[in-house]
């Protein structure tokens, strides 16, 4: 397992340097990823927007800002995600911003298709849902716990709508974004934070 974590850290991009990464392949119409299509380069070109908007507008509270910078141990975030996807592209934003306001936590992220190894270890309900918030401890190197892919309430809107229409279509995906838009990002940050309460007492 150190081995497979050692390699993604290797593999992980910095905030911006995912962003450009991303941007750089929406201008030869491609997505991250190993499968291209013209739906996956829609959503990356979507996320895009979304996250320009986020990036400018989403705000971490006062309260959440302290407990941040009261970290008393110092992690890494390892977060695995890919452009086409529209749950990271609403939460990455956040958790920059958080690693930002916290000395004690680096951020850095890792694609999902390649660094199959290390999503493996990561798995929900037997899948590769992203993103996954791998906390990591800077000091030995060891994987603490993890967090994703959605925040509770986002996750039982999209367990709802299968269990009632069986499957997660575009009224299902167009939901969730509603959710998040009325979240505001508060939600990740409180699951988030109390996550790393428990872990660095």
């Amino acid at each position: 397992m150190k081995t497979t974590i050692a390699k993604a850290l290797f593999n992980s991009h910095p905030y911006l340097e995912y962003r450009k990464l991303v941007s750089d392949l929406l201008l030869e119409n491609k997505s991250t990823g190993h499968q291209q299509s013209d739906d996956l380069t829609h959503y990356s070109s979507l996320n895009e927007t979304r996250m320009n908007r986020l990036d400018k507008t989403i705000k971490i509270t006062e309260e959440n800002v302290l407990k941040l910078q009261s970290l008393k141990g110092e992690y890494i975030w390892l977060v695995i995600s890919e452009g086409w996807c529209g749950d990271a592209a609403q939460l990455l934003p956040i958790i920059d911003k958080m690693a930002v306001a916290s000395e004690k936590v680096e951020l850095s992220i890792v694609l999902r298709d390649d660094n199959d190894d290390f999503m493996n270890l990561f798995l929900t309900n037997n899948s590769k849902s992203i993103p996954i918030v791998v906390i990591i401890d800077k000091q030995t190197g060891s994987v603490l716990s993890h967090w994703g892919p959605r925040p509770k309430g986002a996750m039982e809107l999209i367990q709802n709508y299968k269990k009632e229409f069986g499957i997660v279509d575009e009224t299902a995906k167009t939901n969730l974004q509603m959710w998040y838009f009325q979240d505001k990002g508060i939600s990740a940050q409180h699951e988030l934070i109390d996550l790393m309460t428990q872990l660095d007492n």
